[in-house]
């Protein structure tokens, strides 16, 4: 018998030694040396399948989405033969530390480590690096998958890559060119950077806005690892950074974070050491900002870091940079691969540490504020639901009484009357840590110089009236609200509210429908309701093509949860009657949009994202290079999103533009186009010149202090509270004030000849975030939105981009009613 056993025993090690004989490793399987080409993406998850087929008990594949262009998502699961077995309950274990499952962990020594790869598609190095530490792990470091789980996301951005890899490698040299100025090294406009809708996906964890990052968070949510790290590219010039990060540092992220980010920037230095490659630590890169794939995951209780390797999409198969050095593609996955590899053995020795400062991390009990209580729109309460089911962040109603606290719309301590049709959330629970990181009025700063936005509270972002309360507001189960829309045979036309992005989705919707929709500009009382500025009217008369009209307007109202008010009569009241010329017919406007070069892509993306996935309503995308070509009477709306248009919008294309706008045409300039407008002849938008206060001649500031010194003149991504004009069409459904995200420090004069329908005052109230004290002062009566006539047409000026990074949701209803609303004597086609 004992013979038996032993037999058996070498049989199945025989077994095993051969399956782990025909795992081939990336260069046998892609018939060529990793670095010597960039691999597309398919190839990637090939080579995955390919491991996973050929070792299933060490790895384990999940899809857990797909993108835009239908590219598969995966994450592979790699550990030793006994974890994948227990993977399961090593993942319960865990989440029992962090408090998400009830019970304790019957575990503690197992370590997580999350390695996610090719965030920004043209930062390519990475996902080739992905493949090289796979097989790594699984035939070199095997001892350290007996205590660590490692999870391996090969490509988070499989559209951007692919754009990236597709042009290389049909534009390259043979062999490559390491010129600087080959165009092999200069990528054409967009970029391989963004995904689909050209978004930085590395400023979309915390958002969640498009697909990649909302399939991701389902997964990521699921096992909430100890060590997250996201790989990424920086200027050929910069050798490679990696952790510990650079102030400004959250006051959430604890000791242990901290320190264990510096002991495994200390086993990284020490491989780069060995090998004589250049590296630096804490600069530049901060911990603040929540949406990165850092920090995201540092609020989450991991320890969350970038690593940044020299290359880009500049870098290409090999360049040669400022100094003289070649760098390859060979070495960027070389490097890449070392700190993957250095992260997962530093996570292997100190596994029962990590368990336990992990589940240190969710005891919220020093948390300043109990609770966040938000009250307003239904729909902008919905909306915000549907954000925080995406972090499995939980809620509640409020019960009908008083909160006191800090009040966000006066930024100063107060109380507010509660209602049943109110939203709680607390931090007392596991994410408690990451409430207080999107919601809080004003996150603490230590330091100004930062590497991107400094506020985003949430509550501004949705327009919700809130109080943060230091006690525990009690609650109840959420009960969203549920609109019952009638229709009556008798009515002669429903009247249906105007004061969320929800109802611009039912007027575009009801447009494609060919519905004739009209709009009132001023109050009105029918059938005992008080409607408001841009409520919508939709009557029979105007509507006597449609054989269903009831029925079809009914189905519409449903599936948008819209309240439709009947109206037996067209008598108002109070105000205008139906009839009047104060209730107009909304256009069904043919909008295009600028895109090429000259406009940013992140702009023109954010616009593209909103009408094909938010909106749902059609426009056209124009070409830059196509303009002077174009013929604008086929459109009745031009937005022109944020970019640099010195080059395109000559004094020819400025006077193309002015005749076509002067026949009815509609123009919206967003953000940095107002640059092409501002102190031109014809247009009234003026650039504010304040004087400068200091006489410090600012050459004897010494070289050092320059950076800091500059920021005195910078604006970081601050709210500030804005005086609203809502008699204007372009502001119906708003209060008389409105917090808007001003992510720089242009400033342009009020219109002296035309509509300031937001606009700073005196003395700009700057609620939360970083605004420098010189930058400050020339925001005085500024304008933040305003209108300007120009014969029968108008044009649009928006100072700060209401669709940046599609997060500022209070802020989409102002492009709507600018499309929809001013000026709409403006001809419809």
């Amino acid at each position: 018998m004992q013979k038996f056993y032993i037999a058996l025993f070498l049989t199945l090690n025989a077994i095993t030694f051969s399956i782990a004989q025909n795992l081939q490793s990336p260069k046998d399987f892609l018939g060529y040396e990793l670095g010597t080409q960039f691999s597309r993406h398919h190839q990637v998850v090939d080579y995955f399948k390919h491991v996973a087929l050929q070792i299933p008990s060490q790895v384990q594949l999940e899809k857990y989405g797909e993108t835009n262009e239908r590219r598969p998502l995966y994450v592979a699961y790699v550990s030793s033969e006994e974890n994948i077995k227990n993977l399961e309950t090593i993942r319960q274990n865990n989440l029992k530390n962090a408090g998400v499952l009830d019970g304790n962990s019957s575990s503690n020594d197992i370590a997580i480590v999350w390695l996610s790869y090719n965030v920004h598609g043209n930062e390519a190095s990475s996902t080739e690096a992905s493949m090289n530490t796979l097989y790594k792990l699984l035939t070199e470091k095997q001892d350290w998958l007996k205590n660590t789980v490692v999870i391996i996301d090969p490509c988070i951005n499989p559209d951007g890559r692919d754009r990236y890899a597709n042009w290389f490698n049909e534009t390259s040299s043979q062999p490559y060119d390491v010129d600087q100025q080959a165009s092999e090294h200069n990528e054409p406009w967009p970029g391989g950077r963004p995904n689909h809708y050209l978004f930085d996906l590395n400023r979309d964890w915390a958002w969640a806005t498009q697909v990649e990052s909302a399939s991701r968070l389902k997964v990521y949510n699921k096992w909430l690892p100890q060590i997250h790290v996201d790989f990424h590219e920086q200027g050929i010039n910069e050798p490679y950074y990696f952790a510990p990060a650079a102030e400004p540092f959250h006051e959430i992220i604890t000791d242990w974070q901290r320190d264990f980010q510096t002991q495994i920037g200390k086993n990284h230095a020490k491989y780069f050491d060995a090998n004589g490659w250049l590296y630096f630590t804490r600069e530049r890169f901060d911990l603040f900002y929540p949406s990165y794939g850092d920090t995201y995951p540092t609020y989450m209780g991991a320890i969350g870091m970038t690593y940044e390797q020299a290359g880009h999409g500049m870098a290409g198969l090999g360049i040669m940079n400022d100094e003289g050095i070649e760098l390859t593609l060979i070495d960027r996955i070389a490097h890449h691969t070392t700190t993957g590899l250095s992260t997962v053995e530093i996570a292997s020795k100190n596994a029962q540490k990590l368990n336990t400062e992990f589940k240190k991390f969710f005891d919220n009990n020093a948390l300043k504020y109990k609770s966040y209580v938000l009250q307003g729109n239904a729909d902008k309460i919905k909306s915000l639901t549907a954000l925080l089911d995406k972090h499995d962040i939980k809620y509640g109603n409020a019960n009908s009484g008083k909160v006191s606290g800090y009040l966000y719309a006066i930024s100063k301590e107060g109380s507010m009357t509660t209602t049943a049709n109110d939203l709680v959330v607390s931090t007392n629970q596991p994410k408690g840590k990451m409430i207080k990181v999107l919601f809080e009025p004003n996150a603490k700063l230590s330091d100004s110089i930062t590497y991107d936005i400094t506020a985003w509270s949430i509550p501004y972002a949705y327009g919700l009236n809130a109080v943060a309360s230091t006690s525990l507001v009690p609650s109840k189960p959420y009960n969203a609200n549920k609109n019952e829309t009638s229709v009556q045979s008798d009515a002669v036309g429903y009247i249906t509210h105007w004061n969320s992005l929800n109802n611009a989705k039912f007027l575009a919707a009801l447009l494609k429908q060919g519905f004739k929709v009209r709009f009132t500009e001023k109050p009105f009382e029918n059938n005992g309701e008080n409607f408001d500025r841009g409520s919508l009217i939709i009557t029979k008369g105007y509507n006597k093509n449609m054989n269903t009209f009831d029925a079809t307007l009914g189905e519409i109202a449903s599936s948008f949860n819209v309240k439709l008010t009947s109206a037996t009569t067209g008598f108002a009241k109070r105000g205008p009657d139906f009839g009047s010329p104060d209730i107009k017919l909304v256009n069904k406007q043919k909008i295009a949009i600028l895109s090429g070069n000259y406009t940013s892509s992140l702009s023109y993306g954010e616009l593209w994202h909103f009408f094909e996935q938010q909106l749902h309503y059609p426009v056209t995308s124009i070409n830059t290079d196509d303009f002077g070509q174009v013929n604008l009477d086929k459109y009745t709306v031009l937005i022109i999103p944020n970019g640099y248009y010195g080059r395109l919008l000559n004094d020819a294309n400025i006077e193309k533009l002015q005749n076509w706008i002067s026949k009815g045409g509609k123009l919206i300039a967003i953000d940095g186009a107002l640059n092409s407008f501002a102190d031109k002849k014809g247009f009234g938008l003026k650039r504010n010149k304040p004087e400068d206060s200091t006489k410090t001649d600012k050459n004897i500031t010494p070289y050092a202090e320059r950076e800091r010194e500059y920021t005195k003149n910078m604006i970081t991504g601050a709210v500030f509270k804005s005086n609203v004009d809502n008699t204007h069409p372009m502001a119906f459904g708003y209060d008389n004030s409105y917090f808007t995200l001003k992510l720089g420090s242009s400033s342009y004069s009020l219109l002296e000849n035309g509509y300031n329908i937001a606009y700073l005052g005196d003395n700009p109230k700057n609620v939360s975030g970083y605004a420098g004290k010189e930058a400050l002062k020339g925001l005085s009566n500024s304008l933040v939105f305003g209108e300007e006539r120009i014969g029968n047409g108008s044009i649009v000026y928006m100072v700060d981009n209401t669709m940046f990074r599609s997060f500022w949701e209070n802020g989409k209803l102002f492009l709507v009613n600018a499309i929809f609303f001013v000026n709409n004597n403006s001809y419809e086609l």
